[in-house]
Order: structure tokens, then sequence, then C-alpha cells
């Protein structure tokens, strides 16, 4: 990097010893915007999927309108009432089968972001291109990564995959086509490389003495790093320090999961670098696609919360059961108990991170503000599996395409693929029809 007099560019990089790391948005890359607080970055995309639907009786509130006290499922979100927007009434027509059949957990998953329907039988799925792709093939031009696909859970740990057509479905959200899923990255240590320099063409043998001797890549791009700081006014200064000391807290954590992971009985096969605990291991995503849309690595990202139809157990919350076979609770009370746990905890996680996101200033705004991130699932009720009424939510402002803090109550039966229509008119990206959409969703766009 050479500094000069100018404003700094949008996409500057710290470099050193062959490793790159891209800088947040700094006033100093827009002085006359940031001189007159207008300034803000760009809107970002992201889709948070949880699997296996949700306990509805705690997700809908009794009215619409201005959002007040939340059901027990969103209260994490409570502080972030006016900054959420829920969304009743959308529907999954496609995600229904002709046929009842294990098959419903790929079609609600394989068709939440393509909005395409099965062919002829439950057991003959058929995608196709996502919505996340269709922008990630525009707009994700302008980024270092199109798009991101993160996730925390794969059918190799579950080991209760229905079968193989039906696992490429349950694992994947993201499709570049009808036969080409984009796998999500499920290993931090793999998520950290891709973002900060990769090292995949090492064996395992030199991957671990390069571990044993290399230092922090904040390290190598201290000189540069110095220059940089001299030049910035008292603000920048601290946005950066902020910055760089949440790679090198990454660092940490994911040096400490593995440290964590070497301790583990052998006898349990866990990923290189994943963490045990559900919590950690979601901060750790969240925290690098954060980064990501911080230094606008990309502004497209999907992450798959555990695979759809899931059994995973959480017993750092006591509960020891599957999670799929405890939607399957024919009203028991008990069981249902345990799934409000579940759903709540999933959301604990999401308003934490939302809170990170919110924390994070871009000139006048927040990164929340210039994010529309969805969270929701496939499935509303997982005990007969319904795909009408999703649950569903978008965190953020999109920039001010979005007016939140409100419950918007739809048509019964109005297309998830409406939602999605308008969610790429606000990323710049216009399409005429997606899946089975039948128009632009109405109410969030405030122009």
């Amino acid at each position: 990097m050479i500094l000069t007099g100018k404003a700094l560019p949008r996409r500057t990089f710290l470099r050193g010893m062959g490793t790159a790391v891209a800088l947040p948005f700094l006033d100093a890359m827009s002085p006359a915007l940031a001189s007159t607080k207008t300034s803000k970055g760009p809107v970002r995309m992201a889709f948070v999927y949880v699997p296996n639907g949700i306990d509805m009786r705690y997700w809908n509130p009794d009215y619409e309108g201005p959002l007040a006290a939340l059901p027990r499922i969103l209260k994490p979100l409570e502080p972030f009432r006016q900054d959420i927007t829920l969304l009743s009434n959308l529907t999954h027509n496609n995600g229904r089968a002709l046929l009842d059949g294990a098959g419903d957990h790929g079609r609600c998953c394989g068709s939440y972001l393509t909005g395409l329907q099965p062919k002829k039988s439950f057991t003959d799925i058929k995608a196709g291109i996502s919505c996340d792709q269709i922008v990630a093939n525009q707009a994700g031009k302008q980024t270092r990564f199109p798009s991101l696909e993160a996730g925390l859970e794969d059918a190799r740990q579950a080991g209760d995959c229905d079968s193989g057509y039906s696992c490429a479905y349950t694992n994947n959200l993201a499709w570049r086509s009808e036969t080409q899923p984009l796998p999500p990255i499920l290993n931090p240590r793999a998520m950290f490389e891709r973002l900060f320099g990769a090292d995949a063409h090492l064996t395992p043998e030199a991957r671990e003495q390069r571990n044993r001797l290399r230092r922090t890549i904040l390290d190598f791009v201290s000189e540069d790093t110095r220059r940089l700081q001299a030049s910035l006014g008292p603000t920048d200064k601290r946005k950066l320090d902020e910055y760089l000391s949440s790679i090198r807290e990454i660092e940490r954590q994911i040096e400490k999961a593995e440290k964590d992971n070497a301790r583990i009985d052998p006898g349990m096969d866990k990923p290189y670098g994943v963490p045990a605990d559900f919590a950690e291991h979601f901060k750790l995503m969240t925290d690098m696609i954060t980064v990501a849309f911080r230094t606008d690595m990309t502004r497209i990202v999907t992450f798959l919360v555990t695979r759809e139809g899931t059994s995973r157990s959480y017993r750092e919350i006591g509960i020891a059961d599957g999670h799929h076979p405890l939607t399957h609770h024919r009203n028991d009370p008990v069981m249902m108990e345990k799934v409000a746990q579940i759903n709540s905890y999933h959301v604990k996680q999401f308003a934490a991170w939302v809170e990170k996101l919110k924390s994070i200033q871009e000139g006048d705004s927040t990164l929340l503000d210039n994010s529309m991130i969805v969270y929701g699932a496939g499935l509303s009720d997982g005990n007969r599996h319904t795909h009408d009424d999703l649950p569903t939510l978008i965190a953020g402002r999109a920039g001010g395409a979005i007016k939140p803090g409100r419950r918007i109550v739809y048509r019964r039966e109005t297309p998830m693929s409406n939602l999605f229509l308008t969610m790429m008119d606000t990323m710049g990206v216009r399409v005429e029809h997606f899946g089975d959409s039948t128009g632009r969703l109405e109410g969030l766009d405030l122009s």
C-alpha cells in the first residue's frame, strides 16, 4: 500500500510477506461525505436458515403493525425491535409434495432460495439457481468474493441424512444451477483461510509445521499498518484498531478451538478446528461474516444453521434429544417445550450477531442499517411439515429501502419468491420473474 495525500481507495489492503488484509469502511475513503456525515456503506444481503421448522405459537405476535412486546422465541431480539421486520403468511407452495414422505426436508431447503418445485414425485427434487446467486452473478463482480456460503453442520456429523438425493438438498442453500450446489464452509479455520489466505496446497505435515512456526497474519502487515495509522484521524484510528482487534480475537478463538479439540475423546470424529459448542461455532462464523461485510469482501451470504432434518442435540442447554425427532412431537407438551427452547437458543445467537452489526458505524449509519438479513425456516410446523406462513424476519434497513419495527401480515399463500424479487431489486438486480413469484412484495420499500 502506498499512502498519498488523496482519499484512500474503498478497497485498500494492508500487505506484507505475501499476506493481504482488507480494511473496513473508513472516513478517509470518502472525506467529502464524511465531513457532512452522510456517508454509508453498500447494501449487504444474507440468509440465515434454521432447520426443522419453528414452534409458531411463540413466533407470531397477536397483532400487526408497530412491534411491541415480542413472543417468547423472539424475546432475545427485544432490544432490536426497531431494527427488525416480521413478515407473515409467506409460503413456499413448491416445497410441498405431491405425496407425503421423508423428502419434505429436502424439498423445503432445496426450494427455499430457488423457489422451484419437485418434479413428478417427492423423491425427484428439482432445484435451480438460487436468488443469492442471481445477485452474485451481477452485483458480486464488485467484490473479491461474489458470495460466501457458511454453515455449522453436515450430514457426516449428524449421521441421519435421509438418502443420497436428499443430502444434496438438506445440506445446501445456494445453487449455481439445477445440478450445482455451492456447499457451505463448515470449518472456521477453512473460512478464515479463505478470507485471509488459503493453504490448501500444503500437505497436513507441512501445514502443521507452518502452524508451529507462523506468526499471526497481523504481524506480517505490521509495517504497513503503522504507516497507515500515521495518516489517519482519531476516528479512523479507533475504527482500524477495533477491526484489527476483531481479527486477532478470531485467530485466538480458532487456536483455542483447535487446542480444545485435541483433548476430545478420539472416539468423537470432530472436524479440525470446529468448536464443540454450538454458540461458540455460531459466533466464530458470524464474526468472520461480519469482517467480510465490513471490508466489502462480499455483500452476499448464505448461512445454514445446521442442516435441514438434523438430529443434533443441544446438551449445552440441557437437551440430549435430537432436534428432528423432537419436532415430531405429536403434541406431547414435554417435547414441544424442548423444541421451543431450541428455537429460542437459535434466536439468541442471532440476536448477538445483530447486536454486533448494530455496533459498527459506517458514516452516519451502521453495518446493520446497511444490511438486510433474512432469518427463517423452510417449514413452519415441523410436526406436520407445513410450508405456509413460514417464520420470516428481516434484520436491518437495507440502506434505507426497508422501514423496520413492524409486523406485516400478507394475504395467505403469498409466495416467498415475491420477497426475493423485492430483495434483488434492492441489490440493483432486476428480474421479472423468480420461482413461483406473482409480483413484488408490497410494504417494504420506502420509495
